[in-house]
């Protein structure tokens, strides 16, 4: 089986999340490797305090950025694995049907890798792009001696072919986990879902509406993973690009809001997505019954709003712990650095151009939502 183009648009969100995670980690670990080269030609106290804290940085930025973006893309890989076998489930049964194995069937999604390594590739060749500025921002005041830029092939190991072959492999693994199924189960329509949205027998009799929205929330609790990592990524990108002006260097600031806003709007383009795509048939139906398309967006999305606003508060006491913690315990003794403070004027504006983004997000949806045909769902 093969993944078709729409598919492959749709994988986009994966590579770019691990473009940013090689980007990140390719600058820093490439950097901290070539500083290493140099410890023996810092001689002086000062010299010395701020080679340490440059090698700190590098260390505390791969790990918990690069870190924390490689997870999510496993994370999002798995999600999305596990939709495309939903969608396709009756073609999937009628393979299982006709003898072919789980295992081969699952072997064809080792494609899904191939979107890791496209977002590593682009990742590691802008990071080189990026570098010689970045080398140079870096020591611009020429505390240490000259930082010369050198290739070093383990990190192409590391960063792009390593990564690639987990992920085709993690992307195999878990398609045969999912195709567990016996092949009539895959064949069927899943009708669970409907019985557990009505809720536990003696509750109270709700609207329909709010029934609606509970449900789709409590049954997509991986898509509000999604939507609450969105609100994250903008709050904890955008403040933090506040503060690396003084810190790192503007350079810095504008790499972590580009990369935080991408990561933001693309995480929730792809969560909403599917939420919508899931559920065209019971928003075909509700037009059916007369409810307006603002009633169904509504009804679907409005319980999502909660959790994106949880996610950016949970964003802004991150980007705060994390500056912290780089100013208190890596920069303690480098001379000229103030003590951090929370910036409120940064979290206002942040939290001002979410709340526009993320409404305009629904607007956005809620119109396409509006445009789903009764008759094109009814003929599928």
């Amino acid at each position: 089986m093969l993944v078709g183009i729409k598919d492959g648009i749709k994988l986009f969100g994966i590579s770019v999340m691990a473009g940013c995670a090689v980007l990140i980690c390719t600058m820093f670990v490439n950097f901290y490797l070539d500083i290493l080269l140099i410890e023996e030609l810092v001689t002086s106290d000062a010299a010395r305090v701020f080679y340490q804290a440059q090698v700190s940085t590098a260390r505390v930025v791969c790990l918990v950025s690069g870190g924390c973006l490689l997870i999510t893309s496993a994370v999002m890989l798995c999600f999305y694995i596990k939709h495309y076998i939903d969608i396709h489930k009756k073609e999937l049964g009628i393979l299982k049907a006709l003898g072919y194995a789980r295992l081969r069937i699952a072997g064809h999604f080792w494609v899904f890798g191939v979107s890791i390594f496209t977002g590593a590739v682009l990742g590691f060749c802008g990071a080189f792009v990026l570098m010689p500025l970045f080398y140079e921002l870096q020591n611009k005041d020429g505390i240490l001696p000259e930082i010369s830029l050198r290739f070093h092939p383990v990190i192409l190991l590391w960063f792009v072919l390593l990564p690639t072959a987990v992920f085709s492999g993690l992307a195999v693994l878990y398609a045969c986990f999912r195709l567990r199924k016996p092949a009539l189960q895959l064949l069927r329509e899943n009708l669970c879902g409907a019985g557990k949205a009505g809720g536990k027998a003696g509750e109270k009799d709700i609207p329909f509406l709010e029934e609606l929205r509970r449900s789709t929330v409590g049954t997509k609790k991986t898509l509000a993973f999604f939507i609450l990592f969105s609100a994250f990524c903008f709050s904890a990108m955008t403040q933090m690009s506040f503060g690396m002006k003084e810190l790192a260097s503007e350079m810095m600031g504008v790499m972590m809001l580009v990369i935080g806003l991408t990561l933001a709007f693309m995480t929730l383009f792809l969560a909403v997505s599917a939420v919508v795509g899931g559920n065209t048939k019971t928003i075909a139906m509700m037009q059916v019954f007369g409810y307006s398309g603002l009633e169904c967006c509504r009804s679907l999305l409005d319980g999502y709003r909660p959790l994106a606003y949880v996610g950016f508060a949970l964003g802004t006491l991150y980007q705060y712990g994390l500056l912290r913690v780089m100013v208190d315990v890596v920069f303690r003794e480098v001379e000229g650095v103030s003590v951090y403070a929370f910036d409120f004027f940064a979290m206002l504006v942040s939290l001002a151009v979410f709340a526009v983004a993320y409404e305009a997000a629904m607007l956005f949806f809620g119109r396409r939502i509006g445009r789903i045909s009764v008759k094109e769902i009814m003929l599928e």
